[in-house]
């Protein structure tokens, strides 16, 4: 059996952050119900709306893409090095494919802030996953523990209650992932959080007792007012509180923001005057790579470190470029072959789904080029790095060369036929993804 991720998108939130530069917004409560409702038909009726949106689903699930690396392959390849077939996996990874082969292991409910939702939305939304692809109960009002293997919710502290708590467990959701940001009440004040230093210490025992025995943290590197001792003191809170997972992120800087915007505009609203400089956050990067693997956690992807055993099974996917299917607005899904969106207007997307039809905004046929791309720039995010032997046979490439000069700069490791990032250059990765683009 081949395995599948899903992805649910509930683009809701209590308030929009200052640095968030996600398609989400904040709605009346009234409108989760019928976005619920979409969702679910949606999800009931996947095979049929991606048919007529033109989605070759499931397909050839997996599996190489035809066609050949052209020798512009954007630039990864050197000019004497001569194009070749890209190889198609066996017949084991690659498909054809019918659903009846396939098991869903990982589901993640993303947004947005779905905690807000009514654990009943949740668990109408967990049962229609199980409807449309063949999970069922252990016993009748038990919880479900049949394939899904994770079911993550993503949570904000101060949505945590005890009753809901307890009804997401019964629903089947083993893991949840706190958007935490920072301990410092100064910094989540400045970065527009609703919630304070406090809602973290009162939910993690709730969670706990509730029978949550995953929870995952995320912290922001560089909102406005951090310093070195507001950093180190949020890593040793989370340390001391000991989650299973920990994603730590640096602040993006774009126009998607509005504290992005007013930074790059040279304004001083959204306490942009008080952001940390780049060469700063790279320092708390560093300084949290030494705290977490202090702490017992294992480095595993460039912002994510894990107890033993507690790596994040769905995310994996992404990087690993393995099949997902996204449902709601915003959604993003791969196959492979394809990968496509629906629409981020929530509004929109309820009608649509309500007409009988898949609002796809975004649709891409993999060409040999963006399929290889993808390979190298989602897989060296792995810290175990890449199999440039596997990668070459697979794609009838040679790109071992390409990675010589990398690795004499410090930027990289080879063992073998395997490379990965040096782990003491992660904080400035994005040279290693410039090089191979030149």
């Amino acid at each position: 059996m081949r395995k599948l991720g899903i992805y649910v998108q509930v683009p809701f939130c209590q308030t929009k952050c200052t640095y968030c530069n996600f398609h989400t917004g904040v709605v009346a409560s009234s409108r989760f119900a019928p976005y619920v409702e979409a969702v679910c038909r949606e999800i009931r009726g996947h095979r049929e709306l991606l048919r007529g949106a033109g989605v070759d689903w499931p397909g050839r699930l997996g599996g190489g893409v035809p066609g050949k690396v052209g020798t512009g392959a954007a630039s990864l390849l050197r000019k004497s090095e001569a194009p070749g077939e890209v190889g198609r996996r066996p017949a084991s990874e690659g498909g054809p494919y019918t659903e009846s082969t396939l098991a869903v292991d990982t589901v993640y409910i993303g947004g947005g802030t779905p905690s807000l939702l009514d654990p009943v939305h949740l668990q109408n939304i967990l049962e229609a996953i199980r409807a449309a692809f063949g999970e069922r109960p252990t016993s009748e009002g038990g919880p479900y523990t049949g394939e899904f293997e994770e079911v993550t919710l993503e949570a904000d502290p101060e949505t945590i209650e005890a009753a809901k708590a307890a009804a997401w467990v019964r629903a089947g959701i083993n893991r949840v992932s706190f958007g935490l940001q920072s301990f410092s009440d100064k910094e989540l004040v400045a970065a527009g959080r609703m919630h304070r230093r406090a809602d973290i210490y009162r939910a993690v025992p709730i969670l706990r007792e509730a029978g949550i025995r995953n929870i995952s943290f995320d912290l922001i590197a560089g909102l406005p007012h951090q310093t070195k001792e507001s950093w180190r003191q949020s890593l040793d809170e989370l340390a001391g509180l000991a989650p299973e997972h920990v994603s730590v992120y640096l602040l993006e800087i774009d126009e998607g923001s509005r504290l992005g915007k007013e930074l790059l505009l040279g304004g001083a609203k959204y306490s942009a005057g008080a952001v940390p400089s780049e060469d700063e956050m790279a320092d708390y990067y560093e300084m949290a790579q030494e705290v977490l693997r202090a702490a017992g956690y294992h480095h595993y992807e460039i912002s994510n470190w894990a107890k033993p055993g507690f790596e994040s099974k769905h995310n994996l996917k992404y990087w690993r470029r393995e099949p997902y299917l996204g449902f709601g607005a915003g959604a993003h899904s791969f196959s492979g072959t394809e990968r496509w969106a629906n629409a981020h207007d929530a509004a929109a997307y309820v009608t649509t789904v309500r007409g009988g039809r898949l609002p796809v905004e975004q649709h891409e046929i993999l060409t040999a080029e963006s399929a290889l791309e993808e390979e190298l720039f989602l897989g060296l995010r792995q810290l175990d790095g890449i199999d440039l032997a596997r990668i070459e046979r697979d794609y009838g490439v040679r790109l071992t060369g390409r990675f010589d000069p990398l690795a004499s700069a410090g930027l990289v490791e080879r063992e073998g036929s395997m490379v990965r990032l040096a782990p003491e250059r992660l904080s400035v990765s994005n040279e290693v993804f410039v090089e191979l683009m030149k």
